[in-house]
């Protein structure tokens, strides 16, 4: 072997060492330049730590903690603290405790707070256009509310009406179709409606002291007492899951379907215009989005609970459940589109939201037809029939 053959693998084998060595270097930095680009995409603990902070506190048209309505704003709150590593917190109290239930919309507005959550219906003497915002009588559900709102014109009306107040309104809960509401009378006809005292909010209201009656706004924690003392004959308030959680079965002789008047019943979170400008971007992204979760969370919550409850009602506690009369139901629709119309003709603002909400009305409903109603009417021609009826 010659001097030059057996220098050969020693210089390979340098050669390799040097690519090694310079393969190295190359990942080294590669490795330093990512874990500075990861450096500047997610904030150090101690650059979190000198982030401001901010402290919220929420006002509820509801009892503390009351299953559904007054459990959502705690869900929200603390989705809120999650999402944003603490960086704002948010203090929820029920009714009363800060505030009446019906003092929501001016604490939130005069920034005396910074949040609220009731429903729109509650304002309409403050903005007639309120109501469309949360349910009117024989109107959308809640798929198409929710259509209406995200993807029509619906939230930006919203908006608009709530602006002179100072207010950014998010849709935040919906119970779905609610019950037609406990009475201590029968109802057989539209004449048995005449001098009958309910709590009906809304437009809802509006249309029963057309029909007769005499409507009145009660907070949900008073209605009990209220049916029980015979301040009002009848009241709606939700449906089973809320209504079995009262008790009204204790104070009311019966219990009627369906409701007219709410048929898909958007909650709101009102938010204060100027604080929720003192927000960087990405928590006023955070409130948006779980206001969103909220809305649904609590259709899903409703969805489960009220077929249990319902059955507890009939089976356990013998309610007398019953459907209103079929002429009572049309000569309630007749009066609804009446309101309308009257009060279309006398608040341009109100025209704007109800042309807007019913031509989307109309529109769904086409579609409706042919998948909804026809697969309902399918299913239940299918499935065993299921009676609301106390089993003997």
């Amino acid at each position: 072997m010659t001097d030059s053959q057996r220098t050969l693998p020693a210089i390979i084998l340098v050669l390799i060492a040097a690519l090694v060595l310079v393969f190295g270097l190359y990942v080294f930095e590669v490795a330093q330049k990512s874990s500075s680009a990861l450096a500047i995409a997610e904030p150090s603990s101690s650059e979190l730590l000198s982030q401001p902070l901010y402290e919220w506190t929420m006002v509820t048209t509801w009892p503390k903690n009351f299953p559904g309505l007054g459990t959502a704003p705690e869900t929200f709150a603390k989705n809120v603290r999650e999402m944003s590593n603490g960086r704002l917190k948010i203090k929820v109290h029920g009714a009363g405790e800060i505030v009446p239930a019906l003092g929501v919309f001016d604490a939130v507005s005069s920034g005396s707070v910074e949040l609220g959550h009731g429903a729109a219906y509650y304002w309409k003497g403050k903005i007639p256009a309120a109501p469309f915002f949360t349910a009117v009588p024989f109107g959308m559900n809640v798929q198409e509310i929710n259509g209406w709102l995200h993807h029509g014109e619906g939230l930006a009306l919203w908006r608009e009406v709530y602006e002179p107040f100072n207010l950014i309104p998010f849709p935040a809960g919906n119970t779905g179709v609610q019950m037609g509401g406990w009475f201590n009378r029968e109802i057989n006809s539209v004449e048995d409606l005449r001098g009958l005292k309910m709590r009906i909010p809304g437009l809802g209201g509006e249309v029963l002291n057309r029909a007769g009656g005499t409507a009145v706004t009660i907070p949900g924690g008073e209605l009990y007492t209220a049916l029980q003392t015979g301040v009002i004959d009848a009241t709606e308030w939700v449906g089973p899951y809320n209504d079995l959680a009262i008790g009204f079965h204790q104070v009311a002789k019966y219990y009627y379907y369906p409701g007219w008047h709410e048929p898909g019943a958007t909650l709101e979170l009102i938010v204060n215009k100027a604080a929720f400008a003192s927000l960087p971007t990405d928590l006023q992204a955070i409130v948006e989005v779980a206001a969103r979760a909220a809305n649904q969370d609590m259709l899903d919550e409703y969805t489960a609970r009220n077929n249990a409850a319902l059955e507890e009602f009939v089976q356990v506690h013998g309610v007398d459940l019953r459907p209103f009369p079929e002429d009572v139901i049309v000569t309630l629709r007749e009066i609804s589109n009446q309101v309308y119309e009257e009060m279309a003709a006398n608040d341009p603002v109100f025209e704007r939201v109800y042309r807007s909400f019913a031509a989307f009305l109309n529109q769904s409903s086409q579609y409706h037809r042919i998948s909804e109603q026809a697969y309902y009417e399918s299913r239940f021609k299918t499935l065993p029939k299921a009676s609301p009826e106390k089993t003997q």
